[in-house]
């Protein structure tokens, strides 16, 4: 299991305790789990070198900001945008930020495509995504996000050879190129846990991003 940098373990109790407040988007039995399974299996991610020396960093559909967050307290060197669309979580977000005392975390409270197609189009050395999707659609919504040779690493549950297959289907359609799924620490109540990593490999096709959605209703690699 990848442990918390000490400067980080303040930072990280405070979101535990915001997470068990009734009004944090998680469930409840979610919030009991925070320590032991969620902001652990975020610190997972600290194991792959293109994260842990990223400079500038987005994580999609932060929600709770898990892993954003978490990531923002254990690499206080980088930037963290937690991109999110849902007003109430951003203001939780927001809240969170303050909270913890984060200096290098902002909220990006916009669809992921509408970030792709302004300010944060070939931004990042790293995207981040748990929990948001499959594979072939997380990717095309990091994609135009991804600078050239940055990388995406979202978090999944058991491996899926249909889902890695559509992913290597899209993948000249998206710039990008599947590089490993690395199986990380199973945690109590989590079983066949790993992370992909991406690799963007040129610049973003200039039909990215797609229309609003399109993603997810109709991903590339799925015919």
């Amino acid at each position: 299991m990848t442990e918390a940098p000490a400067a980080a373990v303040p930072a990280l109790e405070a979101l535990v305790d915001l997470l068990m407040e009734g009004d944090a988007p998680v469930s409840p039995r979610s919030a009991e789990r925070a320590r032991q399974v969620h902001v652990a299996d975020s610190l997972s991610g600290l194991g792959f070198d293109q994260l842990r020396h990223a400079g500038r960093i987005a994580d999609l559909g932060s929600g709770a900001g898990l892993p954003g967050l978490v990531l923002a307290a254990a690499l206080p060197e980088a930037r963290v945008d937690l991109v999110e669309s849902v007003s109430r979580k951003c203001a939780f977000l927001r809240r969170a930020i303050e909270r913890l005392g984060l200096a290098n975390a902002e909220v990006v409270c916009v669809r992921a495509e509408t970030w792709a197609a302004g300010d944060g189009r070939e931004a990042y050395e790293a995207v981040t995504a748990r929990a948001v999707g499959r594979l072939s659609t997380v990717a095309e919504l990091a994609s135009p996000l991804l600078r050239d040779g940055g990388h995406l690493l979202a978090w999944k549950g058991r491996r899926d050879p249909d889902e890695e297959a559509k992913l290597a289907r899209a993948s000249a359609r998206l710039a990008i190129e599947p590089v490993e799924g690395r199986a990380v620490a199973r945690y109590p109540g989590r079983r066949d846990v790993h992370i992909e990593l991406v690799r963007k490999n040129g610049p973003t096709p200039d039909d990215l991003p797609r229309r609003l959605g399109m993603a997810a209703k109709r991903p590339f690699g799925s015919e």
